[in-house]
C-alpha cells in the first residue's frame, strides 16, 4: 500500500463558533483559535480541520454559505484567517477547510440572481421546478431537517429544492458552468495554501435527473434519489482532474448512506476521486426503525460488526476515517463510555480503539478532555436548527411527550457537541468573557484543559501517548487488521500485523470485569505492553488468561 501523509496523520476538528472567543462577544473566532495553536501542537495532531468560517447568515451555523471567498464577520477577517494559516504551518501542522457545495445560502448572490427571473443566467445554478399537476410540491421528498424538501417562491411561481433548511437551496451540479464556479473557488483556497478539504454531504450532489417521487405518502424519504446518485463518480473524477490532483492535499467526503462497496469506488487509489469518506453506519447503531431520534440500546456486537465490516472491506483498496463523534454527533464518552466513576478509563479505552484501528483518526474538539453531553433544562436553551425542528414536529405533529422528546435530544442532539470548549474553571470554562452563544456544560469546573495539562493521568496525556506511538510505529498506520473473539459480548479484540510484527489490542467496553483468554494461534514467546489505560499492569504477568477491569484497554506487541 502506498504511503501518504494523510494516512499517517491525526486530524483535529475545530468547530470555530465554540472553540475560543477572543473579543468577548460570546462567539468563537479565528483569533481565539490562533491563541490555542500551541495547545494543539502540544497534543501532537498533524492536521486541523476547520468547520466553515465563510460568510454566512448562520441559519445552520455556517453550513449555509453566502460568500465562498470571504470570512464571516463574527469570526474575523481574511487577514485573521491568513495569520491562522501561517500559525498552523509555522508549527508544522496542516489546515483542512470545509467544502459545502451541495447547497449554498439563499442569501448567496447566485441564488438571489437565480430567484429574480426564470430567464436569469443563474436560474440553472439551482434546482427549480413547477408545481405538480395536483398543485403540490414537485415531488414528495422530505428534508433531512424535517418537512418538505421544496420551498415555493412567489417571485417566479416555482419551487426550489432544499435537502436541508429552506435557507439552503441545493446547487444544480448538472450545470457545467456551476461546476466550474465551484472548481475555481476550490482553486482560490488551495492557492492560498490550504492542505485539503472535508466535503460536506458530497454524495448528495448528484440527483436522479427526473427527481421522482417515492411511494404513496404525502412526504417520503427520497434518499435513494439524492444520495450516491447516477453522476456522482463522474463529478468527483472531474473535480479531481480539474483541481485536486494538482495539489498534494487530503480529501475526505462526508457520505451519509454510503456502503462499503460504494466507499471502495469513492476512495480506490486508482479511481481519481477522494482519499477517504466519513461513513455513518456505526453512528446509527443506537437508532431505531424511525431514525436518529428513535432511541434503542447499542450493543458491542452491533458496533463491532460494523467497524469490522469497514476494516475488512477497505483493507486492500480505499481508506477508513476513524471517528466516534463530531459537530453533528453526541459526545462519544456519553454515548459509548461512562461519565461517572469510569469517565477517564472509558474515554481512554475509546481513544485506544480509534487510534489502533486501520485508518486516519479524527479527534473532535474537547474529546481529548473527555467532554460530555449536556442536559439543558428547556428547549429554549438549544440553538441547533435540526433539534428545534425536531422538537416542534415531534411534540406538535407526532404527539410525543415533553419527556420523550427531551430524552432524544439529550442523547442525540447536535448541541451536545457544540457547547463551548472547556479551557479552565473560570466562568463559561474560559471560553468567553461575555455571554456564550450556547451555554457551557456545567461540568467545566472539573473537566477542562487547564486541569488536564497538570494531571499526568488526564485523558489529554493519554491521547498524546497514542499519537506519539502512531508516529513511531508504522504498524498502527499500515498494519493489516484481524478480528479476534468475534462473538464476545464484552470485549473487542483484534490484531495488527506488519512485516512480521504483530500487535494485540484488547478493549473491555463495559463497567463489569470480564475474562480475556488469548486464542491459541496468538501463542508467543515474548510480549511488550505498548500502552494501557490502567498504570499498574505487571509487564511480566501472564496474558494467556487474565481479568480485564472496567473499560480496560491494553495494547501488546507480540513476538514469536
Amino acid at each position: 500500500m502506498k504511503r501518504a501523509f494523510w494516512k499517517e496523520a491525526v486530524v483535529y476538528q475545530i468547530y470555530p463558533r465554540s472553540f475560543m472567543d477572543s473579543n468577548g462577544d460570546g462567539i468563537g473566532d479565528l483569533q481565539g483559535i490562533i491563541s490555542k495553536l500551541d495547545y494543539l501542537k502540544e497534543l501532537g495532531v498533524d492536521v486541523i480541520w476547520l468547520s466553515p468560517v465563510f460568510k454566512s447568515p448562520n441559519d445552520d451555523n455556517g453550513y449555509d454559505i453566502s460568500d465562498y471567498r470571504d470570512i464571516m464577520d463574527e469570526f474575523g477577517t481574511m487577514a485573521d484567517w491568513e495569520e491562522l494559516l501561517e500559525g498552523i504551518h509555522g508549527r508544522g501542522m496542516k489546515l483542512m477547510m470545509d467544502l459545502v457545495v451541495n447547497h449554498s445560502s439563499d442569501e448567496h448572490a447566485w441564488f438571489m440572481e437565480s430567484r429574480s427571473s426564470k430567464d436569469s443566467p443563474y436560474r440553472d445554478y439551482y434546482m427549480w421546478r413547477p408545481a405538480s399537476p395536483q398543485g403540490q410540491e414537485p415531488n414528495n421528498w422530505v428534508s433531512l431537517f424535517g418537512g418538505s424538501a421544496w420551498q415555493y417562491d412567489e417571485a417566479t411561481g416555482e419551487y426550489f429544492l432544499h435537502l436541508f433548511s429552506k435557507k439552503q437551496p441545493d446547487l444544480n451540479w448538472e450545470n457545467p458552468v456551476l461546476r466550474q464556479e465551484v472548481y475555481d473557488m476550490m482553486t482560490f483556497w488551495l492557492d492560498k495554501g490550504i492542505d485539503g478539504f472535508r466535503m460536506d454531504v458530497i454524495n448528495c450532489i448528484s440527483k436522479t435527473p427526473d427527481l421522482p417521487s417515492v411511494g404513496e405518502d404525502r412526504y417520503a424519504w427520497g434518499g435513494e434519489h439524492f444520495m450516491n446518485g447516477p453522476n456522482i463518480h463522474p463529478y468527483l473524477q472531474e473535480m479531481n482532474r480539474e483541481v485536486l490532483s494538482r495539489y498534494n492535499i487530503m480529501t475526505v467526503g462526508e457520505m451519509p448512506g454510503a456502503t462499503v462497496e460504494q466507499a471502495k469506488l469513492y476512495t480506490g487509489e486508482d479511481r481519481g476521486e477522494l482519499n477517504m469518506v466519513f461513513q455513518f453506519e456505526h453512528m446509527d447503531v443506537d437508532s431505531g426503525p424511525h431514525g436518529k431520534w428513535d432511541l434503542k440500546p447499542w450493543t458491542l456486537k452491533g458496533l463491532r460488526d460494523i467497524l469490522h465490516k469497514w476494516q475488512v472491506g477497505l483493507a486492500e483498496d480505499g481508506w477508513n476515517s476513524l471517528y466516534l463523534n463530531n459537530h453533528d454527533q453526541p459526545r462519544m464518552v456519553s454515548r459509548f463510555g461512562d461519565t461517572g466513576a469510569y469517565h477517564k478509563q472509558s474515554a481512554k479505552m475509546l481513544a485506544t480503539l480509534l487510534h489502533t484501528l486501520k485508518g486516519t483518526p479524527y479527534i473532535y474538539q474537547g474529546e481529548e478532555l473527555g467532554m460530555t453531553n449536556v442536559r439543558f433544562p428547556s428547549i429554549d436553551d438549544y440553538r441547533d436548527i435540526e433539534t428545534l425542528n425536531m422538537y416542534r414536529e415531534h411534540r406538535h405533529e407526532h404527539g410525543r411527550t415533553e419527556e420523550e422528546v427531551m430524552a432524544s435530544i439529550y442523547a442525540k442532539g447536535r448541541d451536545n457537541a457544540r457547547t463551548p470548549m472547556q479551557w479552565d474553571d473560570s466562568p463559561n470554562g474560559g471560553f468567553t468573557t461575555g455571554i456564550p452563544w450556547l451555554a457551557s456544560n456545567p461540568n467545566y469546573g472539573r473537566i477542562n484543559a487547564k486541569q488536564a495539562l497538570i494531571d499526568p493521568d488526564a485523558i489529554f496525556h493519554y491521547y498524546k501517548r497514542l499519537i506519539q506511538l502512531r508516529k513511531r510505529h508504522d504498524i498502527m498506520v499500515y498494519g493489516s487488521y484481524e478480528l479476534i473473539l468475534p462473538e464476545d459480548e464484552r470485549i473487542y479484540a483484534y490484531s495488527r500485523e506488519l512485516n512480521g510484527e504483530r500487535w494485540l489490542v484488547i478493549l473491555n467496553f463495559f463497567r463489569e470485569q470480564t475474562e480475556f483468554i488469548l486464542p491459541g494461534e496468538l501463542a508467543h514467546s515474548t510480549r511488550e505492553l505498548m500502552i494501557a489505560n490502567y498504570d499498574d499492569i505487571d509487564p511480566a504477568a501472564d496474558i494467556n488468561r487474565f481479568t480485564l477491569r472496567p473499560y480496560e484497554a491494553r495494547v501488546y506487541s507480540l513476538t514469536k
